[in-house]
């Protein structure tokens, strides 16, 4: 991890260089992540979060070992060597088990952390923060010993310890995004962002963690960022100065900012200039996938295919038949909902692309589209603004020039430019 300790001294001292994050598991997505980082040789993280991958599946039925063999069969058919990718765990904690009493949830935390860092996730963020089986919200106390409990199993199951880096802190919206659009948001006050630090610091030193405090990079904090359905909450650096001059106090720490999809790329890059050096990353990119899959769905519609994919169809059949991942989300009429269930910005419809009726749809949209020289006239009009005499006429191509629209545009905010 000594790149990433590089990476952040620059940063403390000034210079505006940071990490994206892509948190993902979409495998279109990725291909096109790992696609621009064999291009660029930039370093990459790519991460999983404890809903999407855990011991019991999480939602896409991987375990964390799971994830780390298909990702390194991706990179290895990318031609992407695995060091240049670091591999982090988000939110790693008991929010998958919150329901159940806080013992039998912490149980679950710990082996969710052992699973990863056996597996060979090296970025883990510890988030201990959500109440378990009806309690009270914990304290900051609470969630520092929790915290520094999940630590410690890291310390003790991870191959190499002194590779791993640890993410602490949670003042962002709950794993999944927000359930209602925010009414307004509170930059992390200084003082919350010292009592974060103390109680770990302690929690840590409790525990005889001193060696692991030192690999503590970033801490999560709210920096007046985050999107709704339909509205995103841009960046105002003057809000967040105060928290941006705190964690120079702290030697060797950078703050990591959540749900950043979206914003301008002159605000993440005003984030990295204010020592946010990670930039996490999800729905933004399965939102530039959908409107690729949309996009080349309408191509095929104006083709003469003898078997259509029905693409478009079906996905709305199965978020009609299946809502449980919108249905607590989105409210209003008919006409609203069914809106915001395909074009939100909180991007509901991520989580569908792997079901059994959708994922033969679009494994069907690109076989009618690959084996054919696209007109370049339909392209233009469904991925508007290509330059002439440079108009991709490859499906495959096309979806991964428009989800490198964001990943791209995520590095040169990071102060990394592509050559």
């Amino acid at each position: 991890m000594s790149l990433v300790q590089d990476l952040i001294t620059r940063n403390r001292n000034g210079e505006a260089i940071g990490l994206p994050c892509f948190c993902t598991a979409n495998e279109q997505v990725i291909r096109a992540i790992l696609s621009y980082a064999k291009k660029t040789g930039f370093p990459t993280v790519i991460e999983a979060t404890c809903n999407q991958v855990n011991q019991e599946g999480g939602y896409t039925g991987m375990t964390a070992a799971d994830f780390m063999d298909w990702l390194q069969d991706l990179a290895e058919q990318a031609g992407v060597p695995m060091d240049q990718l670091i591999l982090g765990g988000d939110h790693l904690g008991p929010n998958p088990w919150r329901s159940e009493p806080l013992d039998i949830a912490m149980g679950k935390a710990r082996e969710l952390v052992k699973s990863y860092v056996q597996a060979g996730f090296k970025k883990i963020h510890l988030d201990a923060s959500m109440a378990c089986g009806g309690e009270e919200n914990p304290t900051f106390l609470q969630i520092a010993e929790r915290a520094a409990d999940l630590c410690a199993v890291a310390e003790e199951h991870a191959p190499n310890p002194t590779e791993l880096i640890y993410i602490i802190g949670t003042e962002v919206p709950i794993p999944g995004g927000e359930t209602e659009e925010p009414d307004a948001l509170d930059v992390t006050s200084v003082a919350r962002f010292n009592d974060t630090i103390e109680t770990h610091r302690a929690a840590f030193a409790a525990r005889g963690l001193q060696d692991a405090w030192t690999r503590i990079v970033s801490v999560v904090t709210q920096p007046g960022v985050d999107f709704g359905h339909t509205s995103i909450y841009p960046f105002v650096p003057a809000k967040a100065k105060p928290l941006s001059d705190a964690i120079l106090t702290e030697d060797g720490f950078t703050l990591e900012a959540h749900s950043t999809d979206y914003q301008p790329t002159q605000a993440l890059n005003d984030l990295v200039k204010n020592h946010f050096f990670f930039l996490k990353v999800g729905p933004e990119l399965t939102f530039r996938f959908r409107e690729a899959v949309w996009s080349l769905a309408q191509i095929e519609s104006l083709m003469d295919i003898a078997k259509p994919s029905r693409m478009r169809e079906i996905m709305i059949q199965r978020m009609t038949d299946a809502p449980d991942y919108w249905k607590d989300y989105y409210s209003g009429t008919e006409a609203q909902t069914q809106r915001l269930r395909i074009y939100s910005y909180s991007d509901r419809i991520r989580y569908y692309w792997a079901d059994k009726d959708v994922a033969p749809a679009l494994s069907k949209l690109l076989e009618n589209l690959s084996d054919k020289k696209l007109p370049e006239t339909l392209v233009s009009q469904s991925f508007m603004g290509l330059e002439f005499g440079d108009i991709p006429t490859s499906a495959t191509q096309l979806m991964e020039d428009h989800i490198t629209k964001c990943v791209g545009r995520y590095f040169r905010a990071a102060g990394m430019q592509a050559h």
